[in-house]
């Protein structure tokens, strides 16, 4: 991989972050209260073969994730991770049918994740039922990294 493609990876998954956090976090702040939710992955948990810039940058964000939820917690500011696994999106329509059987084989439940059990993780992080979780990476890959 060139320095080009490493590079363009980190500044979306780790600066993009930044900027994103730095846009909210005075605010949230100053109202005592607020969640950041991040996306990371299970590439970031466990590393995937040919992906080191990928991987590299989304433990980053499990990093930032658990640095921010100490940093803000006291300020009355949670701040938490999704970590997805296989997740059946328009951008698998591209992979071969054998690909993703091979992909469905990994994972214990035998399946793709869907869309909304992701969406349903990020509710849930967001809502008030999930008030004492901070500084969590949730896992939602179908049991892939057990």
């Amino acid at each position: 991989m060139t320095i080009e493609q490493f590079d363009r990876v980190v500044d979306v998954n780790l600066r993009g972050l930044l900027h994103c956090a730095q846009a909210v976090a005075d605010t949230m702040v100053a109202q005592g209260q607020g969640v950041i939710l991040n996306a990371s992955s299970v590439v970031g948990v466990y590393g995937n073969f040919g992906q080191t810039n990928y991987a590299a940058s989304k433990f980053g964000v499990i990093g930032f994730t658990k640095t921010w939820s100490r940093e803000l917690g006291p300020k009355g500011i949670r701040v938490n991770d999704v970590a997805p696994g296989f997740i059946a999106t328009p951008i698998l329509a591209t992979i071969p049918k054998i690909v993703l059987t091979e992909m469905e084989s990994r994972v214990p439940l035998k399946r793709l994740g869907q869309p909304v059990e992701i969406a349903n993780v990020y509710a849930f992080l967001a809502s008030d039922e999930a008030s004492y979780v901070n500084g969590a990476v949730i896992e939602v890959s179908g049991g892939m990294t057990v």
